[in-house]
């Protein structure tokens, strides 16, 4: 079906500079709540783990950046924040940081319907024909 394959690199890029990280696929695992926050647990060796530090040692928090996955385009997302992972039972050459990413939120009203429920107001009269 597509000419092209998926990429397992993903690319992390500044907006404002031509300054991006890539990371590999099969180190990283995504997730996403229903608020667009994205947590990137990454498992890898110390000295990426360095480079993943660097990159976003000077960042501000809010401040836009731009996410590929798989090179299949570009999302824009804002950095709010890096963490260390719960990594006891790792070895000690391994780092785990987690990269928290905040995308952008659907102001859909049908979203807001599914996620909220329905309303259960019963009006206390009755239209006559």
């Amino acid at each position: 079906m597509f000419d092209d394959e998926i990429s397992d690199r993903i690319v992390i890029r500044k907006r404002d500079s031509s300054e991006e990280m890539q990371l590999d696929q099969r180190r990283v695992h995504i997730r996403e709540n229903k608020n667009a926050l994205m947590a990137l647990s990454y498992v890898a060796p110390v000295f990426e783990a360095i480079d993943v530090e660097r990159f976003f040692e000077d960042l501000q928090t809010s401040e836009k950046l731009t996410i590929d996955i798989g090179d299949t385009g570009e999302v824009p997302v804002a950095f709010r924040g890096m963490v260390d992972g719960k990594g006891g039972s790792l070895p000690q050459n391994l780092a785990h940081k987690i990269i928290l990413l905040q995308g952008q939120i659907s102001l859909d009203s049908i979203m807001d319907v599914q996620l909220m429920g329905f309303s259960r107001f019963k009006p206390n009269y009755t239209i006559s024909d």
